[in-house]
């Protein structure tokens, strides 16, 4: 596995500096501190791709939020997407709380879809989401984020959350698989 895993990374295009990717961070969490201020928003990230954006969102929100996660997952370690599989739900109340979903990517987004769905369900006040990458697909996709950092295109994507078979979620930029 580390062979194949090492030649996939060295033969990844890179589509977004670590550099741009931190500055579209940025722009995210000015959006979000605009919008949320007064909110008391409970922040809740989606494992484990979304580990790597809330962290680095975390740090620069200004208002106060608290923080949970959810564990859905449509991938596992496959390179396409299948059922929907609740590996784990939050712990927070999340009754009458403004909730900002957090996660890498917005590829098909029949997983957002489906934890906006449990959220609103709870019976959330108002629910977000943000995402560090909104692939761009030929057809509608079911929801569109609230917050968006990065635009790409319909590759097969790693980096900054995003992984190949549960590995490269820490490569420092965005990184396409070579065709």
């Amino acid at each position: 596995m580390h062979n194949e895993i090492k030649k996939i990374a060295d033969s990844a295009d890179l589509l977004h500096t670590e550099t741009e990717v931190e500055l579209a961070i940025d722009k995210m969490a000015a959006n979000i501190n605009k919008t949320l201020h007064d909110k008391n928003p409970l922040i809740l990230c989606v494992m484990n791709g979304g580990l790597v954006i809330s962290g680095k969102l975390l740090t620069r929100l200004t208002m106060p939020c608290t923080v949970d996660a959810i564990n859905v997952s449509r991938y596992g370690k496959a390179t396409s997407g299948g059922q929907i599989e609740w590996i784990q739900k939050p712990k927070s109340e999340l009754k009458n709380r403004t909730v900002l979903i957090v996660d890498d990517i917005l590829d098909e987004g029949f997983t957002l879809e489906a934890i906006i769905h449990y959220c609103q369900e709870q019976e959330s006040s108002a629910v977000y989401s943000a995402v560090l990458v909104n692939k761009i697909l030929p057809h509608k996709k079911p929801v569109v984020a609230d917050f968006i950092g990065l635009e790409v295109e319909n590759r097969y994507l790693f980096g900054y959350g995003m992984d190949y078979k549960g590995y490269l979620r820490n490569a420092p930029g965005i990184y396409a698989c070579s065709s």
